[in-house]
């Protein structure tokens, strides 16, 4: 009964080790054509639906950025020249969001949801370059947002 005991718990080590193998082996497989594009399809528009909702918040941050701008340049001159690190910083600021908001609209413009749907190959590379792109935007709109988020909070 002892030596049963003993040997129970190495064959049933021996299994679990075979069943991981085996799930290792299927998940290492290439997957076909049409699962790539599924997967990079499904990448592309997660990577819209983070950023897409973030953007709309950069019109009303450039007016209060533009606001700021405007505010500093009406102090007396002391005042300004006292401000000017952080006016050069707002400004740059309003460009970064100008451009991160353009890239959005230029990213949707552009995307063709249907591009190649005919020629799988040729929808993978397409969507892999459309994951690149969309990433960049992603990576703009939400870089932007969280420099104004701390710029629009300091004090000058």
């Amino acid at each position: 009964m002892k030596k049963l005991l003993l040997v129970f718990p190495v064959f049933l080590f021996a299994a679990l080790i075979a069943c991981n193998n085996s799930d290792k082996n299927q998940e290492g497989a290439k997957p076909t054509p049409k699962e790539e594009a599924d997967r990079l399809e499904k990448e592309v528009l997660e990577g819209h639906d983070i950023a897409m909702p973030k953007s709309m918040k950069i019109p009303n941050l450039q007016k209060e950025t533009k606001r700021l701008i405007d505010s500093i340049g009406k102090l007396p001159a002391k005042a300004q020249e006292a401000s000017a690190p952080y006016r050069a910083k707002l400004e740059i600021l309003y460009k970064e969001l100008g451009d991160a908001y353009t890239s959005m609209e230029n990213w949707m413009t552009e995307f063709d949801y249907d591009s190649a749907k005919d020629n799988i190959e040729q929808r993978v590379k397409y969507l892999a370059d459309e994951k690149l792109k969309v990433e960049k935007v992603k990576e703009a709109v939400l870089g932007s947002l969280k420099k104004a988020d701390a710029l629009l909070k300091e004090k000058f």
